[in-house]
């Protein structure tokens, strides 16, 4: 970085009244009071994205102590708190008059507490990434509004939100502690033999379906059933107790609208850390852990579906098993495989959102129709097995058929949200009211195909052959790597990725939580293209990418040096299911 320029507000009053585009004087490196503003990309005209800017400000300037960012953790939870208080201090300090006015926008947020690329927190400088958007009258520059924004409102902006001085001091300290605790505890799972851990007195029902802050009235706190309860140990040495959730099948049942999906819920987001009065900043599942359900008319791509779907009528093969427009039985049987092929050791299912024909077959069906007519296997005969051999546990809720009840290590009941350990009785329901041939639990749930991306080569030449591999080759050529699509791919919102002319649907990965981390899947996508070179599973590659972006930030995907654009890491599970989704 070169010596900053200190005359913004000169050049901002003589570009008053110019044609727009003259705002691309600004790009580069200026000094504003005690930081830097560094311009890396000028909005093209008023109605184009907002500029794109970094502030950085001298550690010293700051002030924040070192004691909230001396690790990896600490950073993430500090970057996190500054996010949000840049945020609310934009939306308060900023104008906010339509088009043309200006404004300083920050990436909004949600209640996990994520590694994202907003504030850098280095050894020199916290830095700030943004988007500024400069005011104009119709296509001419104000200038004199300018020069209000980026040289008063901007310094109040980061004087409110940056600098320690004038921010709550036990608010981020309660962030940072309540980040570093859930941590300590998702480290403590494994070795313990459990799935997930939830805190006694945790508020899991949240507002509304379409909220996801917690239920403020009426909200029953949890009460872990007392012979599954532990105690774990938090960051600073002392203890909390709550439900642990063992290896192995757990069932949980219950009447509709007592809390099983709640439950269920929760623990699909207990793969993050939540943000202190979430309700549920202890309550702790394995990172791995993986939600899956049905997705009629998914896309599945060279999926090894074998374990539950074989003997298939046409021949195809079922090791190497491709479609555009899956069934309901067969995309959750592709979700499950392709959840172990990416190295999830739980997987969490609730029956509302499961293909019926994939999870059962009762006796009448089995009788009715044999089993070597039916290509399907169902997961009640295979949950045991893939536990035993793969080490892959299962939490499932179910409210209509107790077939898992005869292959559950545990059943839990919820009922008005409180907890029980109905394991006994559920056994001896079973042995009461025997299901027959309903249950077949399969030998071994067999080795499954790895996965190996083609080279871009290799997957163009194949594809001239025919019509649809011919669209998808003009998609793919271009670009400064032989072979790659002209544009990079990029997130559309939490649920498509826009690959080419190919939107990718992932919006049934319900454990995506930020659109941010769509954006980082996008660009992870593109960097398998660039890496798979017809050898490497899909397994190695993302291993790899991931360990290098946890290690050396999520700046290492950014499309140009400067501003890296809105990223939050997201999961290897993530990524290999957007993968798989590709119609391709």
């Amino acid at each position: 970085m070169g010596t900053p320029r200190t005359d913004l507000a000169h050049v901002l009053k003589r570009l008053d009244g110019n044609s727009y585009g003259a705002y691309k004087q600004l790009k580069g490196d200026w000094r504003v009071g005690d930081f830097d503003l560094l311009i890396d990309r000028v909005q093209s005209d008023p109605y184009a994205p907002p500029s794109m800017v970094r502030l950085r400000v001298p550690r010293e300037v700051a002030g924040i102590p070192e004691h909230l960012v001396d690790s990896a953790a600490k950073r993430n939870a500090a970057g996190d708190f500054l996010t949000r208080a840049f945020g609310r201090a934009a939306r308060v300090l900023s104008p906010d008059g339509g088009k043309g006015s200006g404004g300083i926008f920050m990436v909004r947020v949600g209640q996990e507490t994520l590694q994202r690329s907003s504030v850098l927190i280095d050894d020199d400088a916290v830095e700030v990434r943004c988007e500024i958007a400069l005011p104009a009258a119709g296509r001419r520059i104000k200038g004199r509004a300018a020069e209000r924004l980026l040289t008063e409102v901007l310094p109040s902006v980061v004087d409110r939100s940056l600098l320690f001085r004038n921010l709550d001091a036990a608010a981020i300290e309660l962030h940072v502690r309540t980040y570093v605790d859930a941590e300590h505890v998702r480290s403590q799972l494994a070795p313990r033999g459990l799935v997930a851990f939830v805190a006694d007195g945790a508020v899991l029902p949240r507002a509304s379906g379409h909220r996801d802050e917690p239920l403020t009235t009426h909200a029953v706190p949890f009460e872990p059933p007392e012979n599954l309860q532990v105690t774990l140990s938090l960051g600073d040495g002392t203890e909390v107790s709550g439900m642990g959730i063992p290896e192995g099948v757990t069932v949980i049942v219950g009447g509709g609208y007592h809390g099983k999906s709640t439950l269920l819920q929760a623990l699909e987001r207990g793969v993050y850390d939540h943000v202190p009065g979430d309700g549920r900043e202890l309550v702790i599942t394995r990172a791995d852990a993986m939600a899956v359900r049905a997705e009629d008319g998914r896309a599945v791509t060279d999926t090894d579906v074998s374990p539950f779907i074989n003997n298939l009528p046409t021949g195809a093969d079922t090791r190497r098993f491709g479609t555009t427009n899956a069934s309901g039985s067969t995309s959750q049987a592709a979700s499950i495989t392709e959840a172990v092929e990416s190295g999830a050791k739980a997987l969490l299912m609730d029956e509302d959102t499961c293909a019926t024909n994939l999870m059962v077959r009762d006796q009448r069906m089995r009788a009715l129709v044999p089993g070597e007519r039916e290509p399907i296997t169902p997961f009640v005969d295979r949950v045991q097995s893939l536990y035993r051999d793969k080490g892959v546990s299962t939490v499932l809720v179910t409210g209509g058929s107790g077939a898992f009840l005869d292959v559950a290590d545990l059943v839990i009941a919820m009922d008005a949200y409180r907890a029980s350990d109905v394991t006994d009785r559920a056994r001896q329901v079973s042995a009461e009211f025997p299901s027959g041939e309903q249950t077949k639990p399969t030998g071994s749930f067999g080795e499954l195909r790895e996965h190996v991306p083609a080279a871009a080569s290799s997957k163009n030449d194949g594809a001239r052959g025919t019509q649809a591999g011919g669209s998808r080759d003009r998609n793919r050529r271009g670009g400064d790597h032989g072979g790659f699509r002209e544009k990079p791919a990029r997130g559309r919102g939490l649920g498509t990725i826009q690959r080419g002319r190919e939107d990718v649907d992932i919006a049934a990965l319900s454990q995506l939580v930020d659109a941010s981390q769509t954006e980082a899947i996008a660009r992870l996508l593109d960097q398998i293209d660039r890496e798979a070179d017809g050898h490497q599973s899909l397994n190695e590659i993302v291993d790899r990418l991931m360990t290098r972006v946890e290690q050396d930030g999520l700046d290492v995907l950014a499309h140009h040096r400067g501003h890296p654009g809105h990223l939050a890491l997201p999961r290897r599970q993530e990524v290999h299911a957007a993968y798989h989704r590709q119609r391709r």
